[in-house]
């Protein structure tokens, strides 16, 4: 089997291309090393496989159909990861149109050389941004979706209902993972944990905004693995999962937590409530526990003391 990772030198990709390499899988990576942030980065996730004669790279956008369906012709791929997005649920509000390009556009490139190539199995990442605002938790996979607020959950939600259709019209078997607020090392310099870390260390403001009160579902990285790892060669016909931590934590716990990591008092600004933000994402894993055995082992006060050996090793910006 032939694994095709996009966005396979991002945070999440970077550690699926890790896992596989270790038990001795093919792996292909293409990524455009997109400038949401410092395309570097993403070059130092991927360095020490390039000499591995299991691991092939391709720099590629997946929204160039032409040249994607070139690679396909001469790869022979047999599962494709879908990593490859435009993340973000604030930016999406400033820049609409890029989340429509890149998180919609982009992913029907790939549906199309699913269908033409004969893919065997379609793993589509999805988010927990997808729930927006819901009073109903935890969030279920059979929840309505009808109130998404930010471009990017919406770009997220077309990329499941483009799946559901290719899979309906073409037999293609696709499973949607939404991921709730996975965090880790490597993770995005721009997302809270990393960024307020790095804020911390520096003496450095850390904005809150609202009364510190909002929750978030955070997954640790390798659960996260552990739960695609268990998809990869499952025969699906369609289906949509969960896979978080079942555990929301508060903003003001979870900077509590970060202090006693470092050994420093965070510089708390409070700011207004931000567009775009929910108050919570909770992930009913219940169904991802029955059919895949996923279950969920870092606690978030783990997960912060291992980030924290990563930050102040390698996570220095």
């Amino acid at each position: 089997m032939k694994y095709l990772i996009t966005g396979g030198a991002g945070f999440i990709g970077s550690h699926l291309v890790n896992r596989l390499l270790k038990k001795r899988k093919q792996v292909v990576v293409i990524d455009n090393f997109d400038s949401f942030y410092n395309p570097e980065i993403k070059k130092k996730n991927l360095e020490f496989y390039f000499n591995d004669e299991f691991f092939k790279f391709f720099e590629l956008d997946i929204r160039k159909t032409e040249k994607l369906k070139n690679f396909f012709n001469e790869q022979n791929i047999d599962v494709i990861v879908h990593l490859a997005a435009r993340p973000g649920v604030r930016p999406s509000l400033e820049n609409p149109f890029i989340y429509e390009d890149i998180n919609v556009k982009g992913t029907i490139s790939l549906l199309e050389c699913s269908r033409e190539y004969g893919i065997k199995n379609f793993i589509f990442a999805s988010s927990s941004s997808v729930y927006g605002v819901s009073n109903k938790v935890p969030f279920k996979e059979t929840d309505p979706i009808n109130k998404i607020i930010s471009p990017y959950g919406i770009s997220k939600r077309s990329g499941e209902l483009y799946c559901y259709t290719y899979n309906h019209l073409y037999d293609i078997p696709i499973i949607c993972l939404r991921l709730f607020t996975v965090y880790g090392p490597r993770q995005r310099p721009e997302m809270a944990i990393h960024k307020f870390m790095r804020l911390i260390e520096m003496d450095k403001r850390v904005s809150v905004y609202g009364d510190g009160s909002s929750r978030r579902d955070y997954t640790y990285i390798d659960d996260i693995i552990d739960g695609i790892e268990s998809v990869l060669n499952r025969k699906n016909d369609f289906d949509i999962i969960n896979f978080g931590n079942s555990a929301p934590v508060e903003l003001n716990y979870l900077i509590s937590l970060i202090e006693d990591a470092l050994g420093k008092k965070a510089k708390i600004e409070n700011k207004p409530e931000q567009p775009g933000d929910v108050p919570i994402t909770y992930a009913d894993i219940s169904k991802a526990k029955k059919i895949l055995g996923y279950n969920p082992q870092v606690t978030i006060e783990d997960g912060i003391k291992k980030m924290t050996q990563w930050y102040r090793t390698f996570g220095k910006i």
